[in-house]
């Protein structure tokens, strides 16, 4: 039985959040000398000088009306780092308790545990990139507060088996946590409207991808009010900044803008999927449900170091579990696309010298 009070810090419980002056009074005034704050304005354009809403009530209400969930229901980070960070330290005890990763996955689950001191289980995804239920049941024990999915997986690409989430939703007394930051890109409906029904569901989502606005670190996770209520309780009283909130709000104008741009994107991935396919230097493309592809080559570092030295940058995932010879390769813009292949057509694998006695 999901018990949330139970999984929740001793400290945390007790915790008397910060209390700031944007918390103290909401409304409207003709004098604020209240905050500490330079009334004389900012040497900029536009005037800085006054802190932000501490819980970003016009920018939740606006994502409340996109994403079809209450405004109390949704958290605001910095990042998803922020959400990733704040579970550990709201449900994890140093050196006693512990969460479950499913390599490969996002490597910020595994440094973030490391930083807060919280014990890391691994159970691999299975060779199709799928949950392995068997290894998970078994990793999980009383001190087990959190496991987290990502679903479309970062960095295979692929959506996780909605059953197989379900049943971990149901069956587990901690929190699961879905991290939907590719989700715009996915046939998979997202689970941000299960909420009401699993008490023990976080589901975090970002403007980094789809909305094309990761350099304003607004990162978004649902969940229920008690649990919406602890991150508010941990977090700093200003998180996201005045001006990254007024963007924002600018941007949820253009929703249709969004929805082409992913359309495009879709379009573009499977493009470059089926060229890449065609490629001999290529053994595998593993079909994504992202804004990125797996590709399996014959040689990773060498292809990742040749395509370098011509200005293109893909990431070199060989290193990671599961995923031995593959680069990343982010869907570009049509022309950016093109520029890669044309690359990747005249690559040449680098054969060893023989040396003459």
């Amino acid at each position: 039985m999901f018990d949330l009070n139970s999984l929740l810090r001793d400290n945390i419980k007790r915790l008397v959040p910060y209390s700031s002056a944007r918390d103290e009074f909401k409304g409207e005034a003709r004098v604020f000398i209240d905050a500490n704050e330079n009334g004389f304005g900012s040497p900029l354009p536009v005037n800085y000088n006054r802190y932000p809403d501490p819980l970003q009530w016009k920018l939740k209400y606006k994502l409340a009306d996109i994403k079809g969930v209450p405004p109390q229901n949704i958290f605001l980070g910095n990042g998803s780092d922020e959400p990733i960070d704040i579970l550990y330290r709201a449900f994890c005890r140093p050196g006693v308790d512990n969460v479950v990763l499913c390599p490969p996955t996002y490597g910020m689950y595994e440094v973030s545990a490391n930083i807060n001191d919280v014990v890391i289980r691994k159970v691999s995804l299975t060779p199709e990139f799928q949950l392995d239920i068997a290894g998970l049941q078994e990793a999980i024990d009383e001190n087990t507060k959190l496991i987290f999915i990502c679903s479309p997986n970062n960095p295979t690409g692929n959506s996780i088996n909605r059953a197989d989430i379900e049943l971990l939703l149901n069956n587990f007394d901690g929190i699961v946590v879905i991290d939907e930051a590719y989700i715009n890109f996915s046939r998979q409906k997202s689970f941000i409207q299960e909420l009401t029904e699993y008490p023990n569901l976080v589901v975090m989502q970002t403007l980094s991808k789809a909305w094309g606005l990761a350099a304003l670190r607004v990162g978004m996770a649902f969940a229920s009010e008690d649990i919406i209520h602890i991150f508010n309780k941990v977090k700093a009283p200003y998180n996201i900044s005045q001006a990254a909130q007024e963007l924002a709000l600018q941007a949820l104008d253009n929703v249709t803008q969004v929805n082409e741009w992913i359309r495009e994107i879709v379009i573009e991935r499977d493009l470059l999927s089926a060229a890449m396919e065609a490629l001999p230097l290529v053994q595998q493309v593993y079909p994504s449900d992202a804004n990125f592809i797996l590709v399996k080559t014959i040689d990773a570092r060498g292809i990742y170091d040749f395509l370098t030295a011509r200005g293109i940058i893909v990431r070199d995932r060989s290193k990671v579990e599961l995923c031995a010879g593959c680069l990343r390769i982010t869907i570009g813009t049509p022309a950016e696309n093109l520029e890669l292949m044309d690359a990747l057509k005249s690559y040449q694998p680098q054969t060893e010298k023989t040396v003459s006695a």
